[in-house]
């Protein structure tokens, strides 16, 4: 397959090298009909097929319960912060937020829009180095729901357990670490993410909701911003982003393959833990800037002494084949995503690079 980067971007991300091959087979003929599944109709069977198989195998292996809607949306997870307030945030009602860094900051700004937003927890404080304790949320009771960010792709810190909201709808923005870990559904009363990270290339994004919770929406919202439109027509409302859909499909199915979300989670911890390890027994050479008890395993920040050096590492990676490790413009230093297609081959190759350019410049 000639040489693959060592791809450590931040997303559009990685994906499974067999389910490029497995796309690449059918890609000018699907399964024998003259045509590929980029050039037919939403409407087909073929299609339709490739649609409900998609939901199925997300219920299967993320354990989503009965009573809750998976739906296909477009307009990326950015298009939901919107779409939660603008369906969700009633009159008299409080949207709240658990502010934990840039992604659940831009929620919050949108939600603004439509209503009062209260923040049950932040971090800002910390520069959004550490998760909020649990026990730090402060619900108001009159919320028509408490959102929070699973995993801040950009400061690298990740929620380890979830908070219990009693009868308020939890709702998870996993853009970032979706299928990384097992994760108890029935928690949620929503969940969505982008696909381009864990779940496939950029187009799709994926929104799981429970019934209850489409009920009694304003009448008001314009058709394609309305979950109930999406709900009711199994997201074939208009034409969705077949193709992105069809590569979740593949998606799912090597996870399925490689067993489930255990050993995702097991391999996760084991890649971006040669990473982190690189950084701690560096004697400071590396800084890793996020409090221990939320680093993510999806996205590992750190630091070096100064900009040059900095500047230095990305340059001699770029050389050695390794793509994405700049840290966001917002924030700067080095970023390592680390999601479930980068190979343990990948996060070894960067922790043996780390070690020796650590020889080497120190």
């Amino acid at each position: 397959m000639g040489n693959r980067a060592y791809n450590f971007n931040a997303g559009p991300a990685a994906l499974p090298l067999e389910v490029l091959q497995r796309a690449q087979e059918e890609f000018v003929d699907f399964k024998g009909i003259g045509m590929s599944i980029m050039e037919i109709s939403h409407r087909s069977s073929e299609y339709e097929q490739v649609h409900n198989e998609t939901q199925a195998l997300l219920k299967r292996i993320f354990g989503i319960p009965d009573g809750y809607q998976i739906l296909f949306l477009t307009g990326g997870a950015s298009s939901q912060f919107s779409m939660i307030p603008m369906n969700f945030l009633k009159p008299g009602k409080v949207g709240s937020y658990v502010l934990t860094g840039a992604w659940a900051e831009k929620a919050v700004q949108e939600a603004a829009l439509f209503g009062e937003v209260s923040l049950a927890a932040s971090s800002k404080e910390q520069k959004f180095m550490k998760i909020p304790a649990l026990s730090d949320i402060n619900l108001d009771p009159n919320s028509a729901y408490l959102h929070i960010t699973s995993n801040e792709t950009i400061e690298g810190a990740q929620f380890q357990s979830f908070p219990e909201t009693g009868n308020i709808p939890l709702i998870g923005d996993m853009s970032s670490d979706i299928l990384s870990r097992p994760v108890d559904v029935s928690k949620f009363s929503m969940i969505y993410a982008g696909a381009q990270k864990n779940l496939g290339p950029s187009g799709v994004t994926v929104a799981i909701i429970k019934d209850d919770l489409l009920t009694d929406l304003p009448k008001t919202i314009p058709t394609m911003m309305r979950y109930e439109t999406h709900s009711k027509n199994n997201s074939l409302y208009n034409t969705p982003p077949a193709y992105s859909i069809y590569m979740v499909n593949l998606v799912l199915k090597w996870i399925e393959e490689q067993g489930g979300l255990t050993v995702i989670e097991k391999n996760n911890i084991e890649k971006s833990g040669l990473i982190y390890s690189a950084i701690d027994s560096s004697n400071g050479f590396y800084r890793g800037p996020v409090d221990l008890g939320s680093r993510s395993t999806m996205n590992i920040t750190f630091r070096l002494q100064d900009e040059e050096l900095e500047k230095k590492f990305i340059k001699e990676t770029e050389q050695q084949g390794f793509v994405g490790l700049k840290g966001h413009r917002s924030v700067g230093g080095l970023r390592a995503s680390t999601y479930n297609a980068v190979p343990y081959a990948s996060c070894k190759a960067l922790a043996d690079f780390m070690t020796d350019f650590q020889q080497r410049n120190s």
